[in-house]
């Protein structure tokens, strides 16, 4: 429901511009900061990608931390983490829904633990959190393998045995679930990879390269505006640094490329299987 909800926010962010496009310098503003004041206002830990705060509940989960973990995850994060999202996506923002469904779902697996009756087999409740993340990655991105390897290298730092056969189930109940409402979709589709010279790799290595330098500046800059970020102390300058963004983000989209909007995901597929080779 989350995945049709976000691709229906981008439609609708598509049609606003296809109808008046400087209309969108009035609805990326409004939407931005609107997003914004749910989070500040109701859920300050549902901001962000929302993984950081999955790996911090579950590293520092314990009886002793449950107040902090109940706020990095829990039924007020999936609330608000689902409509500031949607409101972002309408409003343009260069924002995915990968992320959020992570944080989603192992709130959700918080939730049930906390329902579990008291005769039900024990499970720790960290074991619960990995594997409700690792589910929805694994959901997110259609991809049941990857939500295991992702628990193992990102959420966990104990022995994987002990909670072995929750992840294999949870992540292969996500994948079928995904399969049976999305239908049975690849993420990126497929290429075709018929008659490929050798040559390729000194190609792939070059892009690798470059990739990675850029995608390694690209984090440096966001950290540094992080920086700059936090030196803002009034609710009136963050007001402003939002909405400036919200601007930027509607400049970029009018006068250079719409494709600036929304995650992304469109150009991945037009440019890496264009035409024919695309498969849904």
């Amino acid at each position: 429901m989350y995945t049709k909800l976000f691709v229906a926010a981008e439609d609708l962010t598509a049609v606003v511009f296809h109808f008046h496009k400087w209309l969108l310098f009035i609805l990326s503003p409004a939407c931005f900061v609107f997003a914004w004041w749910l989070v500040q206002r109701f859920s300050p830990y549902a901001r962000g990608s929302g993984i950081p705060q999955v790996m911090a509940a579950i590293q520092i989960s314990s009886p002793k931390t449950t107040g902090i973990v109940d706020k990095l995850l829990g039924f007020r994060i999936i609330l608000i983490k689902v409509c500031s999202s949607l409101v972002m996506a309408i409003g343009g923002g260069a924002i995915g829904r990968e992320g959020p469904t992570i944080q989603i779902a192992a709130s959700i697996y918080k939730i049930v633990y906390q329902l579990l009756p008291k005769w039900w087999p024990k499970i720790a409740k960290r074991n619960m959190m990995v594997t409700g993340a690792a589910a929805g990655l694994a959901a997110a991105f259609n991809t049941p393998l990857g939500g295991i390897v992702f628990a193992i290298e990102e959420l966990t730092k104990t022995h994987f045995s002990y909670y072995k056969t929750a992840i294999f189930s949870s992540v292969i109940i996500a994948g079928l679930s995904a399969q049976a409402l999305l239908g049975p979709y690849l993420y990126l589709g497929y290429p075709k990879l018929d008659g490929l010279s050798p040559a390729i790799f000194f190609g792939v290595a070059l892009v690798a390269i470059i990739a990675g330098l850029l995608g390694s500046g690209m984090s440096k800059m966001i950290l540094f505006i992080f920086s700059l970020k936090a030196r803002l102390k009034f609710t009136w300058q963050h007001v402003l640094y939002v909405a400036g963004c919200a601007l930027a983000m509607a400049f970029l989209a009018f006068f250079v490329n719409t494709e600036v909007l929304g995650s992304g995901k469109d150009i991945m597929q037009k440019t890496i299987f264009p035409g024919d080779t695309l498969s849904r």
